[in-house]
C-alpha cells in the first residue's frame, strides 16, 4: 500500500479505518473521500491535522469528477460511503439506492480505469436477512428485508461482478453491528448512552428481545487491514465479534454501568419487518488468522465511558438533529398507522 481512498471516512467505521490505517501503518498516504451528510464529522479526523500524508476531498461518490479526484495515485480503495440507518430507509429509500448502489458503480469504474491493487466493498450481514438458529456463512443465498440492505446486497454484488467480469481485484466484507467512539448518536448503543446521561426516556422497539452480533469498531478497522494482507481477490469474509446479546441486556447494562434506573426504558411500537436476529459465521477468517480481541463487557464500558468524558462531541450533533427527530417521529408514527 502506497496511497489508500478511504470513502466515507468522516463517518463512524470509515474515521476509525482512517486513524487504525495511520498508527499501524504510518508511511501510507490518506486520502478520504466524504459527503459531509448529517454523519460525517471532520472531527473525526482531527488526528489527520496538520499531517501531509493526509488529503481531504469534500464530495460525494456518485459523482464521477470527485471519484476521479480522490482515486488519482491510489492503488488500495476501501469504500464505507453508506446511508446506513433503516429507520430512515423506510421513510426514503431512494437516497439509499443512490449512494449504496449507484454510487459503489461510479466507484468500481473508475478503480477499473486506474487499475488500482485492492477494492474492498465494505457490506453487512443484513444482506443476509434474519436467522433464528445457527449463523450464515458467506455461500449462503442473500435476502434482504429493507430497503437499506436491499440498497447494501446491490452494492455488495455489482461489487463481485467487477471481480468476475472484469478482474477488478475486489473483496466484499460483511460485518456484524458495530459500535464504539464516535458512533453517531442515533443508532442503538449511542442513542442509548446519551439519552441516560441526560435522563431522558431510551425507546426500546417491540419486546426487546432482538438479538444482533456486537463487534467493536477498532476490531473491525484490524479486520479490514488484515483481510487487505491476506484475503484473495473475488471473496468474502465476515467479520463478527461474537457477542450475540438481546436488544434488552444491552439496554439494561448500558443503565447500570450509568447508574441510572430501568424506568428510563419506554417500549415503543416496532418498526416494519424487524429482523428477528442476525448471526456471522466468522469461521473462514479466523482460519486465515483474524479473531476480535475485546469482548463485549469491555467494549460496552469502553464506550460508555467515551461518550461520558467527550460530551463536546456529540452534544452538538443530538442539538441540531433535535428538529429532524421530531419531524421523523411524526412521520414514522403516521407511517406505522399507515401499515
Amino acid at each position: 500500500m502506497k496511497r489508500v481512498l478511504v470513502t466515507g471516512g468522516a463517518g463512524f467505521i470509515g474515521s476509525c479505518f482512517a486513524r487504525t490505517l495511520r498508527a499501524e501503518h504510518p508511511e501510507v498516504e490518506v486520502v478520504v473521500l466524504d459527503k459531509l451528510t448529517y454523519a460525517g464529522n471532520l472531527n473525526n479526523l482531527a488526528l489527520f491535522e496538520g499531517d501531509p500524508r493526509y488529503r481531504f476531498v469534500h464530495g460525494d461518490i456518485v459523482d464521477p469528477a470527485s471519484v476521479a479526484d480522490a482515486m488519482a495515485g491510489c492503488d488500495v480503495v476501501l469504500n464505507f460511503a453508506a446511508e446506513t440507518h433503516v429507520d430512515r430507509s423506510l421513510l426514503s429509500a431512494g437516497h439509499f439506492f443512490d449512494t449504496d448502489v449507484k454510487g459503489v458503480f461510479v466507484l468500481l469504474e473508475e478503480a477499473r480505469k486506474v487499475g488500482v491493487h485492492r477494492f474492498v466493498q465494505i457490506s453487512t450481514d443484513e444482506v443476509y436477512g434474519q436467522i433464528l438458529e445457527g449463523a450464515f456463512t458467506e455461500n449462503d443465498p442473500l435476502n434482504p428485508r429493507n430497503p437499506y440492505s436491499a440498497a447494501k446486497c446491490g452494492g455488495d454484488r455489482l461489487a463481485y461482478s467487477f471481480w468476475a467480469s472484469y478482474g477488478t481485484p475486489v473483496i466484499v466484507t460483511r460485518a456484524s453491528n458495530n459500535y464504539g467512539p464516535y458512533h453517531y448518536p442515533e443508532k442503538l448503543i449511542p442513542l442509548f448512552i446519551t439519552n441516560a446521561m441526560d435522563g431522558q426516556p431510551l425507546p426500546l422497539y417491540g419486546d426487546g428481545k432482538y438479538v444482533r452480533d456486537w463487534l467493536y469498531v477498532e476490531d473491525h478497522a484490524r479486520a479490514l487491514l488484515f483481510v487487505l494482507e491476506n484475503g484473495t481477490p473475488g471473496e468474502t469474509y465476515n467479520v463478527g465479534g461474537g457477542n450475540e446479546i438481546e436488544n434488552i441486556e444491552i439496554t439494561r447494562r448500558i443503565l447500570r454501568i450509568l447508574g441510572r434506573p430501568e424506568s428510563l426504558i419506554r417500549r415503543v411500537t416496532d418498526r416494519p419487518g424487524h429482523d428477528r436476529r442476525y448471526a456471522l459465521s466468522t469461521d473462514k477468517l479466523r482460519k486465515l488468522g483474524w479473531s476480535p480481541k475485546l469482548d463485549f463487557e469491555k467494549g460496552i464500558e469502553d464506550t460508555v465511558k467515551w461518550y461520558v468524558e467527550n460530551e463536546w462531541w456529540w452534544r452538538p450533533i443530538k442539538e441540531k438533529d433535535g428538529q429532524y427527530r421530531e419531524w421523523y417521529e411524526k412521520n414514522y408514527a403516521e407511517r406505522l398507522k399507515e401499515t
